[in-house]
């Protein structure tokens, strides 16, 4: 069975190992902590909303990253995610949840940055956030609202083009 990785023990990524080979030096991802900044559940037309329905509400689904510098190492990663339900024009349910983590990265060349920070990083928040959703939603006296994995690459890639389409030649500067 392969150990988790906990504070104690390092996640090394794909580019940790091509760092780790050109300076001597491993690289390091360590979570820190994790937080719900924000929990918001809201059922709005209860108990008329948990009645037996035909057919299951339209789901619409947002998601949103930021990171931001705490200290040299140490970095703020939030996940926002809003999932809503409506049947029509009337809100079935409504979910929100803005859920943080503190990472500690070293030894990473500052060209990995924004990729560890808005890819890596939201990656390993996601499972537990979605578990919040989860619960939330089934403590709503809804089906749990299982969310499909978010391809977090595809996500940057798209943010990283909107940027540059708007003018902007180089990506948002972290620190490191």
């Amino acid at each position: 069975m392969a150990k988790k990785p906990s504070a104690e023990q390092p996640t090394k990524t794909p580019a940790a190992a091509g760092a780790e080979a050109a300076n001597g030096a491993a690289p390091t991802l360590n979570v820190l902590a994790q937080y719900i900044k924000d929990l918001s559940f809201e059922n709005p037309n209860a108990p008329q909303s948990l009645t037996n329905r035909e057919k299951g509400p339209a789901i619409n689904i947002n998601v949103n990253v930021n990171a931001n510098p705490l200290s040299e190492t140490d970095y703020d990663v939030v996940l926002a995610l809003n999932a809503e339900a409506k049947d029509g024009d009337k809100i079935v349910f409504n979910v929100e949840l803005v859920y943080g983590g503190v990472f500690r990265i070293q030894g990473f060349p500052q060209e990995h940055m924004l990729p560890l920070l808005f890819i890596e990083c939201p990656r390993l928040l996601f499972p537990f956030a979605r578990q919040i959703i989860s619960d939330a939603s089934r403590n709503g006296g809804f089906p749990p609202l299982m969310i499909d994995p978010i391809d977090f690459a595809q996500m940057f890639a798209q943010r990283m083009a909107e940027e540059q389409a708007k003018g902007k030649v180089e990506a948002p500067s972290v620190t490191n």
